[in-house]
């Protein structure tokens, strides 16, 4: 089938802003979700991490199946089963159920987003409208992410919590109606069947792992339970590497590319993101409900600043990626976050949108949208094309992982900070505690980008968004 890379380029783009809307759009209507199904306090994290878990513990697999049945094929799928599980998750009646529906949403997510990612790197393979399709693609991504808080807000207010999962099926129905008439791209690998085993002891390894920290809120960490958990998670997880080096026949991930110092700097720099940007959502979106009072409707007006943001550090990156390196853009870029991250922490109980929002979020949102699609250009350079598939998958996964494992560690820290007697100033002390945490985060990460990413590594390396 033959079709302009445009369309490809439309279809990739509502694929990306709706994965990316999902993985914000429930923060605003988590108070709603926990008095309408029940959720305690830790529990209602889990609708974060099971999307996110899924999702990011499948996506080496997801990349996998693309490369191996088709990428156009695996997408139709992948968008087939996210608009289902979204149209189940809004007919929830207990936790369980959109507990279980926002883990089938990762499911489907996991396998088209790279299918989708690998579709554009194909259609769009060098030059300057490669570097223009990765602007949009990371503009789309950035502002699912972002105006996910704002949508989710509205929508809880005006429609019901309910709609934030229903949001998703006309998006899901647009974009399979694009990929229909994209092409195919590259013929499907031909070899064994991709390593199931190493995706089920990966994923299941990172959701006890979650467990365990999460679970510290009612266990302390020398509990049994809590060391038997984090033990069991590290037996899974070793095992996984072993799988992957010794017995897969058709691996999950060839270990060997860590081995180019791009991909693993990028991966290692979207894990730390993501982790802190998964927690600036969570906790701003609960402060400004919780401590400031705010309805659910101008909560998600007050990360339009940050949804702006982020889109203009996107198209700006494009912008600079003709004159500059992707290495001087994450530096840049990262550094604006964690100082964002920084003021964000100094909220107080009786502030405001303007003394503790609006500066912090302009500040986060251009830096992350800075950093976006250099990281992608960094992290696909030098990557043969049989397995694109596969590294715009890991990139996703360290994202997705990072933002689950952040969200647990710095949300058991800011619990703990909290303590039992929940007031404005305790939760407020909590929240601002789990917020500077994610701004070290970020130091981390912009530190891999000086000591992984140094010049001499990357001296082949093209501009952001070049041909790999």
């Amino acid at each position: 089938m033959l079709s302009r890379p445009g369309t490809t380029l439309a279809a990739v783009a509502v694929v990306q802003f709706m994965v990316s809307l999902d993985l914000s759009v429930v923060n605003v209507g988590l108070p709603q979700i926990a008095a309408g199904l029940g959720f305690g306090p830790m529990g209602l994290t889990w609708v974060i991490h099971a999307y996110a878990l899924t999702f990011g513990g499948l996506l080496l697999l997801g990349g996998k199946a693309a490369d191996r049945y088709g990428r156009r094929r695996v997408l139709l799928f992948g968008l087939a089963v996210f608009g289902l599980a979204s149209l189940a998750g809004g007919f929830a009646q207990e936790p369980g159920h959109l507990v279980a529906a926002r883990a089938v949403q990762g499911v489907g997510a996991a396998v088209l987003a790279p299918a989708a990612l690998a579709l554009l790197a194909a259609a769009y393979p060098e030059g300057r409208a490669r570097i223009r399709a990765f602007g949009i693609w990371s503009a789309t991504n950035a502002a699912g992410g972002a105006l996910g808080v704002l949508i989710g807000g509205l929508l809880t207010e005006y429609a019901g919590w309910r709609w934030v999962m229903f949001v998703n099926v006309p998006m899901a129905a647009c974009a399979l109606a694009l990929a229909w008439r994209i092409a195919s791209g590259p013929a499907p690998e031909r070899g064994g069947r991709p390593d199931v085993l190493g995706a089920v002891l990966a994923t299941s390894g990172m959701s006890l792992l979650v467990y365990g920290v999460v679970s510290t809120d009612q266990n302390s960490w020398t509990s049994p339970i809590t060391l038997g958990t984090l033990g069991l998670a590290a037996v899974l997880l070793a095992a996984f590497v072993h799988v992957e080096r010794t017995t897969a026949r058709e691996p999950l991930i060839r270990l060997g590319l860590f081995a180019n110092r791009s991909v693993a700097g990028a991966n290692l720099f979207s894990l730390l993101a993501g982790a802190a940007m998964s927690a600036a959502f969570y906790f701003m979106s609960l402060y400004l409900q919780r401590v400031l009072g705010t309805g659910p409707a101008l909560t998600g007006v007050s990360f339009l600043p940050l949804a702006l943001g982020v889109i203009a550090g996107s198209v700006l990156a494009v912008r600079l990626g003709y004159r500059f390196p992707p290495r001087t853009l994450m530096i840049v870029g990262g550094s604006l976050t964690a100082l964002g991250f920084a003021w964000f922490g100094l909220i107080s109980p009786d502030g405001g949108f303007l003394a503790d929002v609006l500066g912090p979020s302009i500040a986060t949102g251009v830096g992350f949208g800075l950093c976006l699609a250099p990281v992608v250009s960094t992290a696909t350079n030098g990557v043969a094309s049989h397995e694109a598939g596969t590294a715009s998958a890991l990139l996703n996964s360290s994202r997705q992982l990072g933002a689950s494992l952040g969200l647990a560690v710095l949300g058991t820290a800011a619990q703990s900070r909290t303590g039992q007697v929940v007031t404005a100033e305790s939760l407020n002390a909590g929240y601002a505690l789990g917020l500077t945490l994610g701004a070290g985060l970020l130091a981390a990460a912009v530190l891999v980008v000086f000591t992984v990413l140094r010049p001499h590594a990357r001296a082949r390396q093209a501009p952001a968004g070049s041909a790999r």
